[in-house]
This record gives C-alpha cells, sequence and structure tokens, in this order.
C-alpha cells in the first residue's frame, strides 16, 4: 500500500502536468516532459506531445534527449567553478585575470581586467545582455580572441552569457582542453542522437532544424562554451537536483554558496525567488532555481525537500512565436508547491 506521503507527491505531480497538456493540446509547445524528485528519492516523470513536428512528427518520450541551453550554467559550469574556489585554485574575489591574463591585454585600465569570478556567477558586471557573437565568424579560436580582446560596451549589471563563456575559458585554460573534450557530467552529454531528441529550431543560418545539435548561436559557432551546451534527460536532471537535495552531489561548501544570495534576483550561479520569477509564488525562500531559453527549467527547493524539471521544446520549429512559457512554468510551479 502506498504511504501517504508517496500518495502526496502523486497528487502534486497529477496536477501539475495538467497545464503542460493544456499547453500541448493549444498548440502553445509542441511536447513537454515533468518530473519531480524528493528528498527521499520519490519520483515521477510523464511525458505529452511531441518531440518533432517539422519536416517529420516523433512522439515525446521521458527518455527523450534535450537542449539544456542555460542550464548548462547551474549543472555543468557552476559546480566546476565552485569546487576549483573550494579546492583553492581560484579566489572567487579575484579578477578573472589571474587566469586570463590575456583579458583585453593592451588596455591595462580596462574595466574588463577588474571584473570577478563571483561577479561573473552573479551576473554583478557590465556585459551587454546579448552579442550576436556568432555573426562574426565561425572559427571558434579566432572567436576566443576575439571576445578576450574586445572591448566591451558597458552598461547597468545585466544577465549575460559572457560571464559565462568566460568562466568556460577559464576551466578550459585549467583542463587544457576544450569543454566538449570535457566530461560532461554523469547522464549528461554535448549532444544527442537527433531520432532520440527534441527538436528546437529551423535555424535560419545553419538551414536546417535542429535537433540533437545545439541550438545556442554563439556556443555552436565557438564549438562548445560555458553558457549553453548541454543535453540531458528528464532522469539526469532529476539526479543532478537530487545530488543537490542531499548532499551527495556537491560539496557543502559549494551547495552554501548556489544558495548565498549576490543580489535581490541571484546567488552563485542561480536565481533566487523574486517578483514574477518563472517559479511561480508558493516555492519556499530555500529555492533555487534557472531556466533555458529552449523551454527547459530546474527548481529546488531545499526547505521543502523537492525539486522539479520542466522541459519544453517551446521554440520548435522557431523562437518567433509567444509560447507562453513563462505563465506555464508559473503554473506547474505553484501546483507543485501548493498545499
Amino acid at each position: 500500500m502506498a504511504s501517504r506521503g508517496s500518495m502526496q507527491f502523486q497528487e502534486r505531480f497529477d496536477r501539475a502536468f495538467a497545464p503542460i497538456e493544456q499547453s500541448v493540446s493549444a498548440a502553445r509547445i509542441p511536447g513537454g516532459v515533468l518530473g519531480m524528485v524528493d528528498l527521499d528519492g520519490i519520483r515521477q516523470v510523464r511525458a505529452v506531445g511531441s518531440a518533432q513536428k517539422v519536416p517529420d512528427i516523433r512522439p515525446m518520450l521521458v527518455n527523450t534527449w534535450f537542449d539544456l541551453a542555460s542550464l548548462t550554467k547551474v549543472i555543468f559550469t557552476t559546480p566546476r567553478i565552485l569546487a576549483l574556489a573550494e579546492a583553492g585554485t581560484i579566489d572567487l574575489d579575484s579578477p578573472l585575470i589571474e587566469l586570463l591574463p590575456d583579458l583585453r591585454q593592451y588596455s591595462a585600465e580596462a574595466w574588463e581586467r577588474k571584473v570577478t569570478f563571483r561577479q561573473c556567477l552573479g551576473h554583478q558586471t557590465p556585459f551587454p545582455a546579448v552579442e550576436p557573437i556568432y555573426t562574426y565568424g565561425r572559427d571558434p579560436d579566432l572567436l576566443r580572441t576575439f571576445i578576450l580582446q574586445r572591448e566591451w560596451r558597458a552598461g547597468p549589471p545585466v544577465y549575460s552569457d559572457i560571464n559565462f563563456i568566460l568562466l568556460g575559458f577559464v576551466l578550459e585554460r585549467l583542463n587544457r582542453k576544450t569543454i566538449r573534450a570535457m566530461d560532461p557530467g554523469p547522464g549528461f552529454a554535448f549532444s544527442a542522437p537527433p531520432e532520440l531528441a527534441a527538436a528546437t529550431e529551423d535555424c535560419t543560418w545553419r538551414h536546417r532544424v535542429l535537433s540533437g545539435e545545439v541550438h545556442d548561436d554563439n556556443c555552436s559557432a565557438l564549438q562548445g562554451a560555458g553558457h549553453a551546451g548541454l543535453f540531458g534527460t528528464v532522469d539526469s536532471i532529476l539526479d543532478f537536483a537530487k545530488g543537490l537535495l542531499d548532499g551527495s552531489g556537491a560539496s557543502a561548501q559549494s551547495i552554501a554558496l548556489m544558495r548565498t544570495p549576490l543580489s535581490a534576483t541571484r546567488t552563485h550561479g542561480w536565481e533566487r525567488p523574486h517578483d514574477g520569477w518563472h517559479g511561480g509564488t508558493l516555492c519556499s525562500p530555500g529555492t533555487i532555481g534557472h531556466t533555458g531559453f529552449t523551454g527547459v527549467a530546474l527548481w529546488v527547493d531545499f526547505d521543502q525537500g523537492r525539486a522539479w524539471t520542466l522541459l519544453t521544446n517551446r521554440i520548435h520549429p522557431t523562437r518567433h512565436f509567444d509560447s507562453g512559457i513563462l505563465a506555464l512554468r508559473q503554473s506547474v510551479s505553484d501546483l507543485v508547491n501548493a498545499a
């Protein structure tokens, strides 16, 4: 006989899955997968809709691989940077030039040379929110040099991929290999079999529907980067989240930093609850989360001992469509957390 806790877990999951079904039925998203896990290891996953609709139709399955986009920042890059800090290899409050001495090397007083590891983790730098790096060429080594030597336009602190592209460069320098040559972590990869992946966009400059190859334009041109490029399934993401909940997936010091605020909206690498965030209004203050442009998201609520991930292919076949993803994420999260 199922325990009361497992029955309540199932009820939460069932009601949270309903908006995803409705979104698929309304043709707002092609398909989606919901996953939920708690500290005791109770887990539920379910899929609905299509993994691909153009040019072929494939069903969404619970083992479908997803382009995790900016979840790469929190699943791959952040834990590795925090581990380096714990090992004493880097000081989070030191400037990046300690490991990237060639950053704006021709201008000793450039503001870019003062940016620290911690500022990059919390998106507290003057880098611009968006930059079409991929339009400057396809040579990944030349693009890396371009990013390091460019005189960036400075502005108020905003969420910027440049922060994590630079942190990715740090990992590459220390490991003496490109990110795509590194171990992506258990259950993750930097590409996926096209027939097993959720399709993303019909790309205007790659001239094909993308499936199993990274959607992010800059990551594609760089052939791997610290801000995007990771692939995973719902179970690999839940395994990662469970490791944070029970402390088996990272050190206590690293997890504490992931939960430590750096601003009203950010911690070290992650988002924290604030008005209008994608995690809804009912999660506890002890929640961290992150989203990805392709339509993916993950939240970990340490106070309640649960984590949930919503994976969609909302940009298939185009990003230029109102999928209603913000409202969907908020609805799903609130139903996960409602009493």
